[in-house]
């Protein structure tokens, strides 16, 4: 019936261009007043009448207005909801892009901006150096991608980090709009983050890329294999984890231990490594963890690129990216196509 009367009020007024909706309202149950009046022959009657129809048109004239004002506050609604996703907080550039520091809690965060966002929203989430072998992700901001960093370094992938993730990933994808599968990139210890983050939320990983990643943290920082670890980084490891050391040696959790989980979930890994790091040796950790991946999901979504050595100074750990180009096409075909819905949103 609102429908109908609202319509009817846009239509019938033959200058409605020159006199308000409500206006011609009042007018109408002004008419259909003194007419009503006229066809009644006792007067205690009219007054009741005229009484109740007065009534009447204060309802209908107050819920026309209402109803006319409806736009207005939609408007107002969505300024509103748009004004709380804005971004607060410190800003500088990222090679030549507007950065945005924020928290979660006590720990930093910050988005890069691209100047022209690509449909969906799509992101990369990047975990520990940011700044190290940073073109792909200048190459993904010039095509539309958002560059985002959590930093959970001291946390080497523990469940607090997990849990920090997962208060990141909401606010961006909840609070921002961002798509809601990420593309995850992680840089030696931000293996461990990465691949636990992604093992807890399978469903929200469009792919995973990873350089010289640790894998087990009894290689790295533990140093109980051929890598010589870090002893100070190792207490902090086992703080982070709240395990003895003894716990940790036993500990079945690493992402060596738990990689089926990527490999049932068919999400798109690729991994660069040097073949002489004797910082994260590949054979404890990347050929490993692959070793492990049933061989139905290993020829397809599990692939390496080697570079023979690293530098003498980083231990073989750190070198020129030889294809920078083939992990900007990796994560550009395994993100752009791919979303996710949420039953919880």
């Amino acid at each position: 019936m609102v429908k109908i009367i609202k319509t009817r009020l846009r239509i019938e007024p033959p200058d409605q261009h020159e006199s308000s909706d409500l206006t011609y309202v009042n007018s109408c149950f002004t008419a259909a007043n003194a007419n009503l009046l006229k066809l009644s022959p006792q007067g205690k009657k009219e007054s009741a009448m005229k009484s109740r129809f007065s009534f009447i048109r204060i309802f209908f004239i107050s819920l026309i207005g209402l109803i006319l004002c409806l736009p207005e506050l939609e408007v107002s609604a969505s300024t509103n909801a748009a004004g709380k996703s804005e971004w607060s907080g410190r800003q500088d550039t990222w090679h030549g892009y507007q950065r945005n520091h924020f928290q979660i809690e006590d720990r930093k965060c910050y988005v890069v901006i691209p100047e022209k966002v690509a449909s969906g929203t799509p992101w990369v989430w990047r975990a520990r150096f940011p700044d190290f072998h940073y073109e792909m992700d200048v190459e993904l901001l010039k095509q539309g991608f958002h560059i985002a960093y959590l930093d959970v370094a001291d946390l080497f992938g523990s469940p607090r980090a997990i849990s920090y993730g997962n208060q990141f990933y909401d606010e961006l994808t909840k609070k921002h709009g961002f798509q809601k599968k990420v593309a995850l990139e992680g840089v030696s210890r931000g293996g461990l983050f990465i691949y636990n983050w992604a093992i807890a939320n399978p469903e929200k990983v469009s792919c995973i890329y990873a350089d010289t990643p640790v894998c087990d943290f009894k290689s790295w920082p533990g140093g109980k294999g051929a890598s010589e670890g870090s002893e100070s980084r190792w207490q902090a490891c086992l703080k982070a984890y709240g395990m003895t050391e003894a716990e940790a040696l036993a500990y079945k959790g690493n992402p060596v231990d738990r990689i089926q989980v990527i490999a049932e979930a068919r999400i798109p890994v690729l991994h660069i490594i040097s073949e002489n790091d004797q910082v994260v040796p590949p054979a404890e950790n990347t050929r490993l963890m692959f070793s492990r991946v049933p061989e139905q999901f290993r020829k397809d979504n599990f692939k390496i690129i080697s570079v023979k050595t690293g530098t003498e100074k980083s231990k073989g750990h750190h070198f020129t990216h030889p294809h920078p180009g083939q992990v900007v096409s990796f994560i550009r075909e395994n993100t752009l196509k791919k979303d996710v819905k949420h039953t919880s949103d």
